[in-house]
Parts: structure tokens; C-alpha cells; sequence
């Protein structure tokens, strides 16, 4: 290590002592994220090769690139030390009941800290279809008729509401009495408090409101998206294992959204989500290198 900082040392000496240029120092863009979210961490994993796929932010939205034919998890780790409830939506349905997504519908309960991979649509407590980036036309919600919120992923948390403590015991305090002879004795008493009122019940859980579906957010204007956009498709069942559990949420309306909009590579270039590499600029007439791109020496072809 000591020899290659010295050479490099060295070679930065020699090139400054012979006048050149120094490289141009271009503004520091910080690499996308892959997580987003606080009550819950959330990404989407490609599962052919198990990473997590960046997360670009433009315009206030976050936008993930995938790959048509890829199948995809959404990755969800609870952050809390307590319970957290998640209604999970892909294209504006509800991926455990199939219905048009809302915030009040059911969801997949986290222990704390615990994290999970959402494969797929649930179909039965040991099944999913596995989600598949396809073309839009194609996605589940397409072709049940649900086209208007193709491409997005949406992620409703609620806190789980905790019991109210029972009331604290009253004890009456020493009556003192008097007896022959002018003996005053104390004594306490002696009635045991009612175990019916200590434990106070709790207040019966809240019926939750019934909550209109947020309204559409409209699909990204691609005039010239090179490709067509992508939805998710209903793919190829899978085992997967899931219980029943209670949950009362501590408020009809959820403590944190997340929102993921996706589409191919191609078309988030095209529309700016996603930066154009740097390449060296074209001179008019004729170009001393006019094969070159900034990089390093390629590979050998293979040998025969």
C-alpha cells in the first residue's frame, strides 16, 4: 500500500512540474439511496440478483429503474421497537386482498425491528404470485381493469395503539377508635380493594373510518420515452408462508406514506429521473479520438 501511494505520489509531481492541466473539479452528487422511510426502511430488491435497486429522487418523487421480465421484493424492516402495521399497494391494489388500495384496508404486521421480503400477491396463507416488472398493458391491475395508478408502490404505516394503564388502587386511610378505659388503639383497615375496579378494561377499539382511495396521481408525460412503461405483472406462483394476527392502529389515519414510482431504465433517462453519463464533447470537424470515452483499459477479447 506503501509503495502505490508513493507511486502515485510521484506520478502527481511529475505531471504538475511539466505544466499540465489540472483535472477539472466537477460538483459533489451524492449516489442515490437504496432505503427510504422512518417508522419502516423500504426498498425494492431485483431478486435474480438479490440487490437493492437505487432510489433516485426528482421533482419531490422517488423512482427506481426496473428491468421488464425481472421479478422484484418490496423490502420492508421495521425501525421501531414496537409493532408496526403496513398496507402495502403495488399499481393502486391492495397486494394481500386484491381490492383497489386504501389506507384502512388489511397489511402485514412487523415485530420489532424485524425485516421481511414481499414477494408477490398474496393468494392463500402458503401462496403469492410474484411480482414481475412487464409491460403496463400487462400488469394485474391492467388487466382487472384498474390502469389509472400503474407504476407506483405505496407503503401506509400505523402505530399500534397500547392499552390505557389501569387506574391506581385507592386505599382508605386508618379510622382510629375508641375503647374502655380511654385506650385509643389504630387499626387499619382491613377491606380489600375491589379487584373488578383495578383492573379497568380497556376502552373498546375505535372503529375505523371508512377512508376514500387517494386520488390518482397521474402517469409521467413521456413524448419521447423510447421504450413502453411498466406495470406489475401477476408471475408465476410461489410458497410463501404467512399468520393471522390482531392489530388496533392508534389512528385511523397513518403515521408515515411512502410513495415509489418506477418505470425502465430507458424511459426514467429519458425523462431526466435519472443523470446522462458524462462523455467527452464532440468537436466540430474532425476529432483526434473519435472512439474514446473517459475509462479504463477493456478486457481482451476471449481466446478461441
Amino acid at each position: 500500500m506503501q509503495r502505490r501511494l508513493l507511486l502515485s505520489t510521484v506520478l502527481a509531481l511529475t505531471a504538475l512540474s511539466a505544466g499540465a492541466e489540472s483535472p477539472v473539479v466537477r460538483p459533489y452528487a451524492p449516489p442515490p439511496a437504496s432505503r427510504i422511510g422512518g417508522l419502516m426502511h423500504i426498498s425494492i430488491v431485483d431478486r435474480t440478483n438479490g440487490a437493492e435497486l437505487p432510489v433516485y429522487r426528482h421533482r419531490g418523487e422517488y423512482w427506481v429503474a426496473g428491468r421488464p421480465g425481472a421479478r422484484y421484493a418490496i423490502r420492508a424492516r421495521n425501525a421501531m421497537g414496537e409493532r408496526v402495521m403496513a398496507v402495502m399497494s403495488v399499481d393502486g391494489v391492495n397486494v394481500v386482498t386484491g381490492e383497489t388500495a386504501g389506507i384502512g384496508q388489511n397489511g402485514y404486521v412487523f415485530g420489532p425491528r424485524e425485516r421481511s421480503d414481499i414477494t408477490g400477491w398474496r393468494k392463500s396463507d402458503s401462496q403469492i404470485a410474484a411480482f414481475e416488472f412487464a409491460a403496463s398493458g400487462n400488469s394485474y391491475a391492467s388487466r382487472t381493469g384498474r390502469p389509472d395508478d400503474v407504476g407506483v408502490i405505496g407503503v401506509a404505516m400505523f402505530r399500534e395503539r397500547r392499552p390505557e394503564p389501569p387506574p391506581p388502587v385507592v386505599t382508605p386511610y386508618p379510622s382510629r377508635d375508641e375503647y374502655n378505659g380511654g385506650l385509643d388503639r389504630e387499626r387499619r383497615s382491613e377491606v380489600p380493594p375491589s379487584m373488578g375496579d383495578a383492573r379497568a378494561k380497556a376502552a373498546p377499539p375505535a372503529g375505523n373510518a371508512d377512508m376514500a382511495a387517494e386520488s390518482s396521481a397521474g402517469a409521467m408525460a413521456r413524448q419521447s420515452a423510447p421504450s413502453p412503461s411498466l406495470g406489475t405483472a401477476h408471475g408465476r406462483r410461489e410458497t410463501s408462508y404467512v399468520g393471522k394476527t390482531t392489530f388496533e392502529r392508534a389512528s385511523s389515519q397513518p403515521d408515515e406514506v411512502i410513495r415509489i414510482r418506477y418505470d425502465s431504465r430507458e424511459n426514467l433517462v429519458a425523462a431526466g429521473v435519472i443523470p446522462m453519463p458524462q462523455r467527452w464533447p464532440r468537436p466540430s470537424g474532425p476529432s483526434p479520438f473519435p472512439g474514446s470515452d473517459p475509462g479504463y483499459v477493456p478486457d481482451p477479447p476471449a481466446r478461441y
